[in-house]
């Protein structure tokens, strides 16, 4: 059945600014159905229409026009134009981040140049073939502050009629008048920061659905009196190893660790199951990932011990880690720990519980020991190598990192310009990733909604998103 209004329990209901972009799959979820980003971003790394319904490339890559699809209205009527989409743009690369760092589309897009053709136009023009841009724009959400000062008009399907933010509170319309009964007419979302409570809501009646209910802390029972989703996540949880100085320095060490530890255990201890090993610096839902279709590395403490003989290993390293973000921090710490002083190496923990602090640490002063606990978000491929992998860029979270190989196979793939091409591009790259890893590759979260048994139409992508059909 499809109700007339649908109650949703959230882990936080928030809509940020329109300079914030975020990965939070409850804030997410909510800007999917309000706004609308310039793209879709598509499991498998490739994009479809969004805001933007069509757009074309010159042959070299250089040159691009994106055109804003007819009939594109705010929520208070105000048509969508080019200067919307500049202005939302603009104000983004001139901004920082949560944890007060500059956004790293200021540099992807720093020798750029975005411009509106016409009120329905969008041009963009660089020195380098930008197929890439096809990537960013899925994670720009168009959206307007209204007049009470709330980032809230987008032109999605749901128009939002109330928000609290100190309350978690909103109340959604659907906005259209011709698919009336196909969805739900209303949908009042509240914030519950408690998996369990969010549970129990469900189960007394309380709310319609649950979301990210993967987070309780015991192992969840999927109850048959409830309906389920579940989806793996595009979210890599990792260690950021240290390859500018110390035990990690290379590779071999950096392949031991990957074989110390049983990622399948992890993800059966630590994570009840609702977790899969990773295989490379990306999930398998990643532009060039299912090309590749790498295996993780398998569990070999022999091996492990193996490829750390003639490496000075006398002196502790040191790991570090933040309490949250990623979930179970400290389980997996614990669980990684033990795993590393099987194969002889001492450990040294250090835990900050500042987790911005932590972000700028790890980001901006490198301070990140010898393998620090980190979650790596973006779903671009592009994003991924070029923020964290490049020693070119030598970006925001670059490690010290260096692979000539990486390095062509990551400009090859910049350079490519049509789907067919950038596919394999990224294969190879991620491929030669797998055999020299810069990271230790743990694993990938599932995300878990459950929902009242007579529910129709409710999904989760590999992004964390609920999707209502």
């Amino acid at each position: 059945m499809v109700p007339e209004t649908l109650r949703i329990s959230l882990e936080k209901v928030d809509f940020r600014q329109p300079t914030q972009v975020t990965d939070d799959t409850s804030v997410l979820t909510l800007k999917n159905w309000v706004f609308e980003p310039l793209l879709h971003w598509q499991s498998g790394g490739l994009v479809q229409p969004g805001l933007f319904d069509r757009w074309e490339h010159s042959e070299d890559g250089c040159n691009w026009r994106f055109h804003i699809r007819e009939g594109a209205v705010f929520h208070d009527g105000e048509a969508c134009m080019s200067s919307h989409i500049i202005d939302f743009i603009s104000a983004i690369l001139d901004s920082r981040d949560t944890f007060g760092m500059r956004w790293s589309y200021h540099r992807y897009l720093a020798h750029t140049q975005i411009t509106a053709e016409d009120h329905w136009n969008i041009k963009v023009a660089s020195p380098e073939p930008i197929a890439d841009i096809l990537d960013i724009f899925t994670e720009f959400y168009i959206c307007r502050v209204a007049a009470d000062g709330k980032p809230v008009l987008g032109t999605g399907p749901y128009r939002v009629m109330e928000f609290d933010a100190s309350k978690g509170r909103a109340v959604l319309e659907y906005a259209s008048r011709n698919e009336q009964g196909r969805r739900p007419q209303r949908i009042v979302a509240t914030a519950e920061p408690s998996a369990e409570k969010r549970l129990s809501q469900l189960r007394d009646g309380v709310v319609d659905v649950a979301l990210n209910l993967e987070r309780v802390e015991e192992e969840l029972h999927f109850d048959p009196n409830l309906q389920w989703g579940r989806a793996l996540n595009t979210l890599s949880i990792i260690y950021y190893l240290n390859c500018q100085e110390g035990t990690f320095t290379t590779a071999n060490a950096r392949l031991a660790i990957n074989h110390a530890v049983d990622t399948a255990a992890l993800a059966r201890d630590v994570f009840h199951n609702l977790a899969v090993p990773a295989a490379t610096v990306v999930s398998p839902f990643h532009l060039g990932a299912q090309e590749a279709a790498l295996e993780p590395f398998p569990y070999d403490v022999a091996k492990a011990r193996q490829l750390l003989e003639g490496i000075d290993t006398s002196a502790p390293i040191v790991l570090r880690t933040p309490t949250y973000m990623p979930e179970r921090a400290e389980a997996i710490t614990r669980f990684v720990v033990s795993s590393l002083e099987a194969v002889g190496l001492k450990v040294v923990v250090e835990v900050e519980v500042d987790r911005p602090v932590y972000a700028r640490q790890v980001g901006l002063d490198k301070n990140i020991g010898d393998l620090a606990l980190f979650d790596s978000s973006p779903h671009s491929t592009y994003r991924v190598l070029n923020d964290k992998i490049s020693s070119e860029t030598r970006a925001i979270w670059w490690q010290g990192y260096e692979d000539s190989e990486v390095e062509r196979l990551i400009t090859i793939a910049n350079h490519a310009v049509e789907d067919g091409a950038r596919q394999p591009a990224y294969r190879q790259a991620l491929q030669r990733l797998r055999e020299n890893p810069p990271w230790l590759y743990l694993v990938h979260p599932v995300e878990v909604f459950a929902a009242r048994l007579d529910l129709e139409g409710l999904s989760l992508n590999c992004k964390g998103v609920l999707n209502i059909e």
